[in-house]
């Protein structure tokens, strides 16, 4: 296992000042899986210092210094994949195939794209005599989930080191085991001293210190809107800039008269990938009334029909959410559905029948949901999809749209009729007849689903501030 009862600072592996110890859970077992340091104040201002000290010299470097860089951690990375996979796999629960390909793939998706971003980027323009140049922003603090836990640490570590900053990458405590792997992917890629450093711990400890820290000149977080609400306010008293992919519930609008079956699975199977814990996932599906109980049906077996097993097999199946705790709120948000009158479809409360442990949860399906029902507003974060009917286009927008989120939306039909919706619809991604994500396409939030954008060009530019040169120069080579 790698180690998670230290933390990487300037360079090398070093004890907590004064962190204490505790477990994390494999949910598909309950036991414990590692043992996980939780850092201190004093950790983290061990960490700001090696990153200032750090960012002196890494902010100057060329653009094809950090190319040469970014290759040789996309070269470590891959030789780690194995090793990632089954750390996601024992600590969040997600199947090892998934983990291996989606989960693994998409922090190597994300290299790729921020070292293509770096070759082409212009981080100098010419505006009549004078000059617009880009540079790092400073010492970022990168605080990522345990849901996706490389795909947000790579959307954050790759731009940054691209844009020339120095960071301190805070993973989540419930998925720690990843985040150390990376820091020995970046050692043994020869990232130099203070350019990457991690400190483990949980958000209102290391996370809270790092928000308010002085020395941070940025945050870019990920995690639940309630959490970054906190982040921010904790930032606001240093005046630094803080960036955030916050939560969802995406509403899948299935146009009328669209085929169901063709419609369908890839609705479903968007929810149901990884136990339904993605903050994009479309757990909103809008039928048109005349639909609405076919689609039930339809759906309601689709789910009934999903395997449930071993995150360490490899097969086509769903694993536990990531806690105990997680569970709970998740059957409590189950028989929340159930009070206020919405029809359960397949599913529902307790464990999968024949399973006695872990934190696994039937798939359900709740229909005749109205857009006031808790299920039809809250995250539920679990393999649960709520089917809600309408009854002409505006109405659909309307529901898509009565939601304090807007991270993401989905149109299923014909495309003609569907192109009518892309602009109404108040999300940072509208995904047209099962599109999905594209690693060079800015990822984001509108309303309470975050501000700033990652992936690719985009995220690159979270990480840079905007100087004016004004007056005339000698002609600069980019």
């Amino acid at each position: 296992m790698p180690n998670t009862l230290q933390h990487y600072i300037d360079g090398q592996w070093v004890d907590s000042q004064g962190g204490r110890v505790i477990a994390v859970i494999n949910p598909a077992t309950d036991a414990s899986a590692a043992d996980l340091i939780l850092g201190t104040a004093a950790d983290v201002d061990a960490a700001v210092i090696a990153a200032r000290r750090a960012f002196e010299s890494f902010s100057l470097t060329s653009r094809e210094e950090r190319i040469a860089l970014l290759e040789r951690i996309i070269a470590e990375y891959q030789k780690r994949i194995p090793d990632i996979a089954r750390a996601i796999a024992t600590e969040m629960g997600c199947p090892i195939s998934i983990a291996q390909t989606a989960q693994a793939g998409s922090g190597l998706g994300h290299l790729g794209q921020a070292l293509a971003a770096l070759k082409d980027y212009a981080f100098s323009e010419k505006i009549g005599n004078n000059r617009v140049v880009r540079e790092a922003i400073g010492v970022v603090a990168l605080i990522t989930p345990w849901n996706w836990p490389m795909n947000q640490i790579l959307a954050k570590v790759g731009p940054a080191l691209a844009a020339g900053c120095t960071m301190i990458l805070k993973p989540s405590e419930e998925a720690p085991s990843c985040a150390a792997i990376f820091a020995e992917i970046m050692d043994a890629a020869g990232v130099p001293p203070g350019v990457f450093n991690l400190v483990q711990g949980d958000g209102g400890g290391v996370g809270t210190a790092l928000a308010k820290h002085p020395g941070i000149d940025m945050v870019s977080f990920t995690g639940s809107t309630r959490a970054g609400i906190m982040v921010a306010k904790n930032a606001a008293d240093t005046v630094k800039r803080v960036a955030q992919e916050l939560g969802g519930k995406s509403p899948n609008i299935i146009l009328e008269g669209t085929p169901l079956d063709v419609a369908l699975p890839g609705g479903v199977g968007g929810v149901l990938l990884n136990s339904g814990q993605s903050c994009v996932a479309p757990t909103r599906m809008l039928v048109h009334r005349s639909q609405h109980d076919e689609a039930a049906q339809k759906v309601g077996a689709l789910f009934a029909a999903k395997k449930i097993g071993d995150p360490q097999v490899e097969g086509d199946h769903i694993g536990p959410v990531v806690s105990q705790r997680q569970w709970e709120r998740i059957q409590s948000l189950i028989q929340t559905g159930i009070d206020e009158g919405a029809t359960l479809v397949t599913g529902g409360l307790g464990r999968p029948e024949g399973i006695e442990h872990g934190s696994y949860v039937r798939p359900t399906v709740f229909a005749n949901v109205t857009p006031d029902m808790t299920i039809a507003r809250e995250e539920i974060f679990g393999p649960v999809l709520v089917l809600m009917p309408y009854d002409d286009d505006e109405a659909a927008i309307r529901i898509a749209n009565d939601t304090p989120y807007g991270l993401g939306a989905y149109v299923a039909g014909d495309p003609a009729h569907a192109r009518k919706f892309v602009s109404r619809l108040r999300a940072g991604a509208v995904f047209v007849n099962a599109g999905g994500l594209a690693f060079d396409m800015p990822f984001g939030g509108y309303k309470q689903s975050g501000n700033g954008r990652e992936f690719g060009r985009f995220g690159l530019e979270e990480f840079l501030e905007v100087k004016s040169v004004i007056g005339a120069l000698p002609e600069e080579v980019d």
